[in-house]
């Protein structure tokens, strides 16, 4: 995402008279970047249907989460995305030099496993929710979507392609506008999101780990910290802040705001998707929902079709909206580990092993479903294995941004190592917890 420049630099508005409200606006605009297509990327459709289940199967239960889980979220990708600024460089580049490679290559291939799989099953969504608005076989969309996501992000170069995901972060806003349409017990909504009952049975705990590993997922470490590197690159007067500490006050504001605004935007879509699920499929006894298409569908029937319609197209809009990124992280993931080349800014045949292995992340996941795999247990256990692989990774995160010879003078303030540690005990507790009930 294009970064802010110095507020003494931003365009005036192109028409005065438009007053400073909308010159406003647009400072603001400027200012979201990495952070906002982070968190509009952690509601894809893998996310839809574990919040969708997770709604149906408990009710208000676990609106809980979604508060509880905010702050830890919004820290974490910070540490990640001041780690890229500081540095220079990606999370995975960083572990490789500063700690152990075959800590690296483990963390690596669990998050690149689970990449795959959410990436299947979100381009398997996409198609779904493609068939249920329009004519045709879902395999055809299913191709159409897999191969059209490959092809944007190997020929459009970066700078061109992200604004087009800016504005894809709207699809979210179909989720907060279907709760309105459908309605639901505020006082009992209410309730639950801040009076919590919290069961330690192993099906709630399993529910656990999954929304955790859905909403704090590794892969968006990954890419928040490679796109402060990416966006860096392209702006030439911006250099990493251990070189230029000049431009800190700036970048680390900026950080700041667009990191907690777009985890902000993920997590209250993500409690509007668990309200609707619960006012309408759990309270009609439907407890089990196999993806996020099968959630659109049972809608319908329970609260009418434009609430049907604002739910499938939020299906697709998230998934173009994730496929890259998911894609993309595991391409920065790998390439960094090995010491490629790993930049959606150069061109296919300057980084041709990033590249290749957004191809064949992208592949293996469309090919998924042409395999007849179980599509709720593949999305539902990816985020389960998310959730295991988190609270090893934010330690990871911790140590190296406590390190003064990776951070320099930038190193964590307190109250983000405080932050950083209680996420990776967390993270940590639920698997040990979900582990020992099973």
């Amino acid at each position: 995402m294009p970064k802010t420049e110095s507020p003494s630099s931003l365009p005036s508005p192109p028409h005065p008279q438009s007053g400073p409200t909308n010159f406003i606006a647009i400072r603001l605009l400027l200012l979201l970047g990495p952070g906002l297509i982070t968190g509009a990327a952690d509601d894809d459709p893998s996310g839809i249907a574990t919040y969708s289940q997770v709604g149906a199967q408990f009710g208000f239960g676990m609106l809980w989460t979604m508060p509880f889980s905010y702050p830890l979220m919004a820290g974490i990708q910070e540490i990640s995305a001041r780690i890229g600024r500081v540095t220079g460089h990606g999370l995975a580049a960083n572990i490789r030099r500063h700690q152990s490679k075959p800590v690296l290559y483990a963390v690596i291939s669990l998050m690149v496993f689970a990449n795959i799989f959410n990436l299947g099953a979100d381009i398997g969504a996409m198609g779904a929710a493609a068939t249920l608005l329009a004519r045709g076989p879902a395999w055809m969309y299913v191709t159409v979507f897999g191969v059209a996501s490959l092809l944007l992000q190997v020929l459009i170069p970066y700078k061109r392609y992200v604004p087009f995901l800016k504005w894809l972060t709207l699809a979210l806003f179909a989720y907060v506008a279907t709760a309105i349409v459908v309605g639901q017990p505020k006082w009992e909504a209410l309730r639950a999101t801040f009076l919590p009952r919290i069961s330690l049975q192993g099906a709630s705990l399993t529910a656990l780990v999954a929304v955790l590993g859905t909403t704090i997922s590794p892969y968006l470490f990954f890419w928040q910290a490679s796109e402060e590197v990416e966006d860096m690159h392209i702006h030439a007067k911006e250099h990493p802040l251990k070189r230029s500490p000049e431009q800190a006050t700036e970048q680390l504001g900026r950080i700041r705001f667009d990191t907690y605004a777009g985890m902000a935007l993920s997590n209250i879509v993500a409690f509007f998707i668990i309200l609707t699920a619960a006012a309408t499929l759990h309270a009609h006894g439907v407890t089990n929902i196999g993806t996020a298409d099968e959630a659109a569908k049972a809608l319908e029937p329970l609260a009418g079709r434009f609430a049907f319609l604002l739910f499938a197209v939020g299906i697709i809009g998230t998934g173009l909206l994730a496929i890259p990124v998911l894609a993309g992280s595991a391409a920065y993931g790998i390439s960094e580990a090995f010491g490629w080349k790993a930049s959606l800014e150069k061109t296919a045949l300057r980084a041709r092993r990033f590249y290749a292995t957004i191809a064949v992340a992208t592949v293996l996941g469309l090919l998924q479903n042409f395999l007849h795999m179980n599509p709720i247990k593949a999305l539902f256990w990816s985020a389960v294995l998310n959730g295991v692989v988190a609270g090893p990774v934010i330690a990871s995160m911790v140590i190296l941004g406590s390190n003064p010879k990776v951070m320099g003078k930038f190193t964590l303030p307190v109250y983000m190592r405080v932050i950083g540690w209680i996420g990776a005990a967390v993270m940590v507790a639920a698997s040990i917890g979900m582990f020992a009930s099973m």
